[in-house]
């Protein structure tokens, strides 16, 4: 497959950040790593042997960003200027990486894609931006910004927390319908190192919203780790580049 790396200085994080690009044509992927990761993480652990069909295909082209982990959720430091620097690594999404994918490759939003905390991130892209995201394949997240910010709550963390902020959306709010539209995929195993509570509350706030995300729960033999998530990448994978 074709890879290309990009290092490029982001206005939204006043530093420069890294990116590589797997593929040339097809729907737009965005791979978010795991917590503290890197942008080489896809390669580095493999996870673009499963992806490789599709992007051999011409039908995906995956761009696989840095986070900032370091410097938000899993620092210690005040939660208010931590939620505050996470916005910005989200405007760098939005702002940033989304044109640049669409320049790129073109397409009609990205699909974002991410496992562990990497999930957690790729949820909230698709929940927070169904104009920029028309889909998302989540494995073993875990949807409270408690996980990162403990007992504080202000307008940002809540954004960012799909357990509250999907449970506060009116019942006629118009991004029901987009997601709707688009293909979401929440996955979670029931087995060593899984937290299934949040995703399973997300199942039940969709439902009772109408919110037509496919929340996925694989048994308990399933674990915590790279082995179960290839697996399950490609097993939803076909669903989420289905014409």
């Amino acid at each position: 497959m074709e890879t290309r790396y990009f290092k490029q200085y982001s206005p939204s994080l006043g530093r420069d950040m890294e990116m590589k690009v797997y593929g040339t044509h097809g729907q737009a992927i965005l791979y978010i790593p795991c917590q503290d990761g890197r942008f080489f993480d896809f390669e580095n652990f493999r996870m673009t042997d499963v992806w490789q069909p599709w992007i051999d295909a011409g039908r995906a082209a995956v761009f696989s960003v840095d986070t900032i982990d370091r410097e938000t959720w899993s620092a210690s430091n005040d939660p208010r200027e931590r939620i505050l620097r996470h916005e910005q690594w989200m405007k760098y999404i939005f702002d940033e990486v989304v044109p640049f994918a669409r320049d790129m490759v073109g397409g009609d939003g990205m699909i974002s894609f991410g496992c562990s905390l990497g999930a957690t991130h790729a949820a909230n892209c698709f929940f927070r931006r169904p104009d920029l995201f028309r889909g998302m394949l989540a494995l073993s997240g875990i949807y409270t910004a408690s996980y990162g910010f403990g007992d504080y709550m202000d307008e940002n963390v809540y954004l960012n927390s799909p357990v509250d902020s999907l449970a506060g959306m009116p019942a006629d709010h118009p991004y029901i319908r987009e997601y709707n539209r688009g293909r979401g995929i929440i996955v979670v195993g029931q087995g060593p190192w899984e937290a299934p509570e949040t995703t399973l509350r997300i199942r039940d706030i969709c439902r009772e919203k109408g919110i037509n995300v496919w929340v996925d729960v694989w048994g308990h033999d399933v674990c915590h780790d790279w082995d179960w998530w290839y697996k399950q990448a490609a097993y939803h994978i076909p669903h989420l580049l289905d014409d």
